[in-house]
């Protein structure tokens, strides 16, 4: 049975997300894995070592605040994503994480590792895997360029082939309509397309078929159903069959 799958519009460790993060640890540990929360800070491995401590704390004072150890893993290159002790940190852990920075290179780094292989056999066997930012983006087959619109997308993880992710939806796309996103994205049209504003995620439950909106603001519709909105506690299938 595949664990929870989230993709979080932003926020990661923030007091606003506890109680989600903390549902998510539950779902994992209800399956049968252990009380542990791994940070996996790839997407920012090239940012500052004061930047990258920044997100570690972070990360760890959530942990603390949900009452379970933080294991944070140093995948800050494809050689690390070889590591063993990096593999067997992730066996059998309740919930990993992928926190915000760049989507590109965190496909870059992950793509055919081991240790995106471990983050796959552990969601499918009941762990809980969140993504945040550019941690929710790659797990989509291709990744836009916002900075290049222009540019074609880059390879993603391929998780969920059939969506596209836009996070912080809110701040970053409020001076466009919505209908335009679409079109400035080249997305394809057997494709989804959902932006998920700040503090807000979407989630699809163990063992559930439709994904849940959690958080205070909005996830949008943009393509492949119906445009639509979507708030707290509401339920949507992102699947075009």
């Amino acid at each position: 049975m595949n664990g929870s799958l989230a993709l979080v519009g932003s926020g990661e460790y923030l007091p606003a997300m506890t109680t989600f993060e903390r549902s998510l640890l539950d779902d994992g540990i209800k399956n049968g894995k252990q009380p542990n929360y791994i940070q996996i800070p790839t997407a920012a491995g090239r940012e500052s070592d004061d930047r990258l401590n920044f997100w570690r704390q972070l990360g760890r004072a959530q942990a603390d605040a949900i009452g379970v150890p933080a294991t944070y893993l140093p995948i800050y290159t494809r050689d690390d994503a070889f590591k063993q002790e990096h593999v067997d940190a992730i066996k059998d852990s309740a919930l990993m994480y992928m926190s915000g920075g760049d989507p590109h290179y965190l496909a870059e780094v992950l793509i055919d590792t081991p240790v995106w292989a471990a983050i796959v056999e552990n969601w499918q066997s009941g762990a809980s895997l969140a993504g945040c930012s550019a941690g929710a983006m790659v797990l989509s087959a291709q990744i836009p360029n916002f900075g290049l619109l222009k540019k074609s997308s880059s390879h993603g993880l391929n998780l969920l082939p059939e969506i596209r992710v836009i996070p912080h939806f809110n701040k970053f796309f409020k001076w466009i309509p919505e209908s335009a996103a679409k079109h400035l994205l080249h997305v394809p049209d057997d494709s989804i397309l959902i932006g998920v504003d700040e503090l807000t995620a979407i989630v699809k439950r163990s063992g559930g078929t439709h994904w849940i909106v959690v958080g205070e603001a909005k996830v949008h519709v943009l393509k492949g159903l119906p445009d639509q909105q979507l708030h707290d506690g509401q339920e949507i299938k992102l699947t075009l069959t």
